[in-house]
């Protein structure tokens, strides 16, 4: 895909990954929707980035609101037709000690979120002439299990199998689904969880090239599915 003067959306764009890729989209000639909840983070990053940055205060987990925004921004003369579902968390714990608004809001953001916003973008994608590409942003821990990341784990899990169902759907009405499996990244993630980031750790701006490597593959070349991971994990001041 030429990504010049193309329509993205991505999910989380506040932080992390979400500004690398926002970035990285915008330096080829591409327009972004950034959705987060922190509308003036949002302002602070379009001051940045500039106007091809345009700043959606919006929360995924809640249906109605997604859909009405899509139905209002988007029509026959505005297609979006790159879509990037970020936005994740994880709350870490072993399953008894794991509270009920713990899990739940994992799996309102990670698995619920994606689907309102797929299922609200994808009739629009296939009323276009062209290629689109969706990708999926799930995590090492949607590939294999570890103590007291029972929920994230599992709502990772749950993200791969939706996006390998979603890539059978849609191969044939020229939308690609990928999904990356990232290890640890720098960014404050961990922070959030109370561990420290180390110069071993992958670096968002890494990550976003591989993303932008991924949306321009040829029209008929499809990377499903992608692991990224530190060669060596371990911090080097430990």
């Amino acid at each position: 895909m030429d990504l010049s003067n193309k329509t993205a959306i991505v999910t989380g764009a506040s932080s992390g990954i979400g500004i690398a890729f926002s970035k990285k989209l915008i330096e080829k000639g591409a327009k972004v929707y950034g959705l987060a909840r922190r509308l003036n983070r949002l302002q602070e990053i379009q001051d940045e980035l500039g106007n091809n940055f345009i700043p959606v205060q919006a929360d995924i987990t809640r249906q109605e609101e997604i859909s009405t925004w899509v139905k209002t921004q988007f029509s026959s003369n505005e297609t979006p037709h790159i879509l990037i579902n970020n936005a994740g968390l994880g709350l870490f714990g072993n399953v008894e000690d794991l509270s009920l608004d713990d899990w739940h809001t994992m799996v309102n953001t990670n698995l619920n979120g994606v689907f309102y916003l797929t299922r609200e973008i994808i009739p629009l994608m296939k009323q276009y002439d062209g290629h689109c590409h969706i990708v999926n942003i799930a995590s090492v821990a949607g590939l294999l299990g570890n103590p007291q990341l029972s929920g994230y784990n599992a709502t990772k899990f749950g993200l791969r199998g939706f996006s390998e169902a979603l890539f059978k759907e849609l191969r044939y009405d020229k939308i690609k689904v990928t999904t990356m499996f990232p290890g640890s990244i720098a960014t404050n993630f961990f922070g959030n969880i109370g561990m420290d980031t180390h110069e071993n750790m992958l670096r968002p701006d890494d990550v976003a090239d591989t993303l932008i490597h991924l949306l321009e593959t040829p029209d008929n070349f499809l990377v499903n599915e992608i692991a990224l991971r530190p060669l060596n994990p371990k911090d080097p001041d430990a």
